[in-house]
């Protein structure tokens, strides 16, 4: 975890630190694994492809989960988060290579909320292949 930010130390339009996350088929392995999804969208590119996918792709709460690591890195508590909403606009396919997918995420302190709780609202760009992936995204969080 990153050092605490302060409620008082953020400006409205600041970017936080951006991240790059790699998602691989062994990812997708892991994830299934963990959370009990095996829909074989996300391990049988010949499936994918018949519900006319553009082949295998990432489960969309590990983007979702990856999309708000920006957030709680740059917060240094997890705890810290207590809303964030997502729209899922677009699959991350993730090629079966040594490569995978790469999830490109950058944010913003949009807003100051509520002096008082010390709440900021953060705004999320994800893109796969300078695609938005996400929309909407967006987390509020309570600082020191």
């Amino acid at each position: 975890m990153g050092a605490k930010i302060r409620y008082a130390d953020v400006e409205p339009g600041s970017e936080l630190p951006g991240r790059t996350f790699t998602i691989e088929r062994e990812t997708l392995v892991r994830y299934a694994g963990a959370s009990g999804d095996f829909n074989p969208i996300h391990w049988n590119d010949r499936f994918a492809a018949e519900v006319g996918l553009p082949g295998v792709i990432a489960h969309g709460m590990l983007t979702m989960a990856g999309a708000v690591r920006i957030v709680t890195d740059w917060t240094g508590d997890p705890g810290s988060l207590l809303s964030y909403t997502v729209r899922f606009t677009k699959p991350v396919p993730v090629p079966d290579d040594a490569t995978g997918a790469v999830l490109d995420v950058r944010a913003t302190a949009a807003q100051k909320l509520d002096d008082a709780a010390r709440t900021v609202r953060v705004d999320i760009t994800a893109t796969n292949r300078d695609q938005k992936v996400l929309g909407m995204a967006r987390a509020v969080v309570r600082l020191a």
